[in-house]
């Protein structure tokens, strides 16, 4: 689980005005952090199916939120896979 002070450090690299928390490069952000603890926690604990399902659940939504923003704002898209290094 993220410490308070690592979730806001996440939000101030990544937010695109003072007091953002809700805008999907700030969202995404988050969730690959999320993601990156979950997939951690699941090289340990191989079969802990819940987490693998709840893993699952953030990817996607992650994946929606990204699709989002390529179709809204595609400069930022390669903004966040840029900074974020994800894939594509």
């Amino acid at each position: 689980m993220a410490t308070v002070s690592a979730k806001k450090s996440v939000i101030d690299k990544f937010a695109t005005h003072a007091g953002d928390t809700g805008s999907p490069e700030v969202q995404v952000a988050l969730l690959s952090q999320r993601i990156s603890n979950v997939g951690d926690h699941l090289k340990s604990h191989g079969h802990d199916d819940h987490s693998r399902r709840g893993l699952l659940a953030m990817i996607n939504k992650r994946r929606r939120l990204l699709h989002y923003l390529i179709r809204k704002a595609p400069d930022r898209y390669k903004d966040i896979i840029g900074k974020l290094g994800l894939p594509k």
